[in-house]
């Protein structure tokens, strides 16, 4: 502490003065005492203390255990072992990983972390059967890339953005954005979604959790995204085509809202599950 460095600045000069009884008179060293206790006074009061720099430092921010990055070696490798054709696949062997990793240390706060932002590859989705059967189809078509970009909008840099994309090719691609809300980047939209989803009983959107049942785990703070979808868009290299849904229109705004919750971040690993009760396995790219 301050005081510390104090004494001990003292207690070394303290060991100079004595040196001075043999060198010096009694009078100038008589002075230099009354000099010496003098700062010893000032220096143990809070207004002098609140003059000097202040020597605290940070607690280093906890980082992944090395045991979580073998889990994270031995996950991509089961992913890999599975086959770029199973990218939808609820193997035992991935999902027993994927708890181990979840009950591990991993960077806190995920949902505001510098680490999240930027472009992730999706390696793996499971349990989708409440996804709609146009998202599972997509996630299953493991012929094209698909990747989920946590960015902010070019025109405003505090609009953060959920960005889905597909891509074709190099130069075509599909390109979906959503609106995101955080504790650092809150959406006043954003309030939770109303309704399941569900079209006369029929799963043709997807079926979400809401209520109590969509309520944030305490135990993981900062750790959901809140979307919307807002708008989309095909880009065949340069010559875009609107994406045909209705996203801003009143009557689709509650059924187009979702959330991820970040159940493990890394800087290489996500995992998030959604709104409808599917994990999705990302990894980042450089």
């Amino acid at each position: 502490s301050t005081q510390n460095i104090i004494v001990l600045y003292l207690y070394t000069y303290t060991l100079t003065l004595e040196e001075l009884f043999l060198r010096h008179t009694p009078t100038m060293v008589r002075t230099l005492l009354a000099i010496t206790s003098m700062v010893a006074t000032i220096g143990t009061s809070t207004a002098f203390q609140n003059l000097l720099p202040n020597f605290s430092f940070s607690p280093p921010k906890p980082s992944t255990s090395s045991g979580a990055i073998n889990v994270e070696d031995q996950l991509l490798a089961a992913i890999e072992s599975n086959g770029s054709d199973k990218r939808l696949d609820n193997s035992d062997e991935v999902s027993s990983l994927v708890t181990q990793l979840e009950a591990m240390q991993s960077i806190p706060r995920p949902a505001i972390a510098p680490e999240v932002y930027g472009r992730w590859r999706l390696l793996q989705t499971t349990n989708a059967d409440t996804a709609s059967p146009i998202q599972r189809k997509a996630v299953d078509t493991t012929k094209f890339d698909i990747f989920q970009d946590i960015v902010f909008a070019e025109n405003d840099p505090e609009s953060l953005l959920v960005r889905q994309i597909v891509k074709f090719s190099d130069t075509n691609e599909l390109c979906v954005d959503a609106l995101a809300s955080t504790s650092a980047y809150p959406l006043e939209e954003l309030t939770d979604r109303e309704r399941t989803g569900k079209i006369l009983g029929l799963n043709i959107l997807g079926v979400s959790m809401v209520g109590d049942e969509a309520e944030e785990d305490e135990a993981r703070p900062d750790s959901r995204v809140r979307f919307v979808f807002d708008e989309g868009r095909f880009d065949f290299g340069g010559f875009t085509i609107p994406y045909p849904v209705p996203f801003r229109n009143p009557l689709f705004r509650d059924a187009v809202k979702g959330w991820i919750d970040i159940t493990y971040l890394s800087d290489r690993i996500r995992i998030s599950k959604g709104n409808k009760g599917t994990t999705f396995i990302l990894k980042k790219e450089d």
